[in-house]
């Protein structure tokens, strides 16, 4: 590890990645790489996940290629040096603000997202001129073993490269000296992540996950909504980190959604889905177990259906539930969703501003005051009106969470600024050099007064 860090940074010294050109070029070429290789890519993601290929498309490889199109169309005005007005009290002068790379960027990758969220943080980091170093997720082994065949036998190591290995290959990498860390993951491991960051004092981005929910008042179009609800939580079997964890209905409307959720998830995978070809796999036993034993059988409104053999979980509505409840108690992260009623949307305002702040929410009403209620008094990531997940495919709007799901954010321009440091710089003239900031002070107070006056 010691090696390749500091291959990394005598590249990043030569100043290659400073070069506009070269960054477009990089991007280019990883963009052509995924391109050529579309179809071992629906192949690793089908060996680790059993997911379809529509999916493995649109949000994985869909999604990089709308990013790196966009940094492309834009790296050149981001990377400008930036004029900024002078003050008055460092007259005569000129001020500006240079983005500058951080140097050697690491980026740690999940396993639900294997491909996308791995390389979509380092697409930010090469359009801002840093060399990478990507650590994929062991869970996804066959995608983790593409990533890197991929990327090491076409980029320079010293300035893109893939280490595969868990959490000891993380640790070592960690206890080296470098200037930027990305992690997406868990709560529980960004904390050690942090931690190891914190010794170094390296800056860095948690990007975590959290209990998001959906909200679905008497209002709102119950049919569109049991559509966008279920596309967004069934969705890679649920393994998304922005999928709705849950959903609060208004009483007067419960049954109803809860039937038409239960209509979706046939009209979208078939009365079996085991046999479906459009619905994904828990990724290993240890998530299968855990997300299995979530499953309370008095609690079951459509589905439960395991199969620890292909490690399936069929589609789960539970109602009934309270935050009592062991499926409560943490996020899904799975193809299992509690639907809880309530009366008062102010009483739910309330239950949520007490709870951990969720990476993302959603809202399914018509009515303008209670959609500007809820956006105004709860805390989230980022969220929708009317859908759910989508915002994600919008690469102006910045992704990232807030308190327990993360900080930090990332997408389209804060993407770039994420991995630039904002350089300030003021450059005096000579012709002028006032006497008043130099000592001895004796007298000088009185002016120093009258002159902030005048700032």
């Amino acid at each position: 590890m010691e090696d390749i860090v500091q291959k990394q940074k005598q590249f990043f010294n030569t100043g290659k990645t400073l070069d506009i050109s070269f960054r477009k070029e990089q991007l280019r070429k990883l963009k052509n790489i995924l391109k050529e290789h579309e179809n071992e890519i629906y192949e690793v993601l089908d060996q680790d996940f059993q997911k379809p290929p529509f999916e493995s498309h649109a949000t994985e490889l869909f999604v990089l290629y709308q990013e790196i199109d966009h940094l492309l169309s834009n790296i050149d005005g981001w990377a400008k040096t930036k004029k900024v007005k002078s003050s008055l009290i460092n007259f005569p002068s000129k001020s500006y603000i240079k983005p500058q790379p951080y140097g050697v960027a690491l980026v740690i990758a999940p396993w639900n997202y294997p491909v996308q969220l791995a390389l979509n943080p380092v697409l930010g980091a090469i359009a801002a001129g840093n060399t990478v170093i990507l650590k994929p997720s062991e869970n996804a082994p066959h995608t983790s073993e593409l990533l890197a065949k991929l990327i090491n036998s076409n980029f320079d190591p010293g300035f893109f490269k893939v280490v595969e290995g868990d959490a000891e290959t993380t640790q070592a990498l960690l206890s080296e000296p470098l200037d930027y860390i990305f992690f997406t993951g868990s709560t529980h491991v960004g904390k050690i992540i942090m931690k190891s960051a914190a010794e170094q004092l390296t800056p860095l981005t948690l990007e975590l996950g959290g209990k998001s929910p959906a909200i679905v008042d008497q209002s709102a179009d119950l049919s569109l909504a049991a559509k966008r609800i279920t596309w967004g939580k069934f969705i890679n079997a649920g393994q998304t980190c922005v999928s709705p964890d849950y959903v609060y209905v208004h009483t007067s409307v419960h049954s109803e959604l809860c039937h038409l959720i239960q209509k979706e998830i046939r009209s979208f995978y078939g009365d079996d889905p085991k046999q479906s070809d459009y619905y994904a796999r828990i990724i290993n036993d240890k998530h299968f177990d855990r997300l299995a034993n979530l499953i309370t059988s008095e609690n079951i409104f459509y589905g439960g259906d395991t199969d620890p053999g292909t490690r399936y979980i069929e589609p789960t509505i539970m109602t009934e539930i309270t935050w009592d409840d062991p499926v409560m108690q943490e996020e899904i992260f799975g193809p299992i969703l509690p639907i809880l009623s309530f009366d008062d949307l102010d009483k739910i305002i309330s239950i949520l501003q007490n709870k951990s702040k969720p990476l993302a929410l959603y809202l399914f009403s018509t009515d303008n005051s209670n959609q500007k209620k809820v956006f105004r008094n709860l805390q989230f990531g980022g969220g929708c009106i009317n859908d759910t997940v989508a915002h994600l495919g919008n690469t102006n709007l910045p992704f990232g969470g807030i308190g327990n799901s993360g900080f930090g954010l990332y997408h389209g321009k804060t993407s770039f600024d994420t991995f630039t440091h904002p350089k300030s710089i003021m450059k005096k003239s000579n012709w002028l050099d006032i006497p008043l900031r130099y000592p001895p002070y004796k007298g000088k107070l009185k002016w120093l007064k009258k002159l902030t006056k005048f700032l």
